[in-house]
């Protein structure tokens, strides 16, 4: 198969296993390194329409309460729910093409992003057992408010938020 076609099917399809997709990399390592350096963890761009999508929605949201495990990107109070807006790559987004594995110093990356899933599903855990509700948005799909509506219907806490 073609890397056009690859890049054309569903990147959720069971073609492609998390890390058995490789992909080079364009970038010399100095400029690579200048890349990476800009990555950063909070206020990012979806975290950012998550947070106008709920306040669209009449949600009040607070964001990266340090006290919950995890840190959630968005905490809603009223609803015990937090909301999470993971990147692929970082975060191994199963059966994702944006979470191949770099081909150079792979098993770095391979244990680095292993090592961010296990920690993800220890806070989700915690979380839980706290009486939390946890939800994830992935940076691969697209986030609207049909979607966020849908998803915190799915877990019943939609029933506190303003009507507009």
């Amino acid at each position: 198969m073609s890397i056009w076609r690859l890049r054309k099917a569903n990147h959720h399809s069971k073609l492609f296993d998390h890390g058995a997709f490789a992909v080079a990399d364009v970038f010399d390592k100095k400029k690579r390194s200048q890349i990476m350096s800009k990555i950063r963890g909070k206020n990012t761009s979806p975290e950012k329409l998550l947070q106008a999508i709920l306040r669209g929605l009449g949600f009040k949201a607070e964001r990266h309460r340090s006290d919950l495990p995890g840190s959630p990107d968005v905490v809603l109070l009223k609803q015990k729910a937090v909301l999470f807006t993971n990147g692929c790559f970082w975060h191994g987004h199963k059966n994702c093409l944006r979470a191949a594995l770099p081909t150079t110093n792979r098993s770095f990356w391979k244990r680095k992003i292993e090592g961010n899933k296990r920690r993800d599903e220890r806070q989700k855990r915690l979380l839980r057992k706290n009486g939390w509700k946890v939800l994830t948005f992935w940076t691969c799909k697209q986030l609207t408010k049909e979607v966020v509506l849908a998803r915190l219907r799915r877990i019943g806490r939609h029933t506190n938020r303003k009507r507009k």
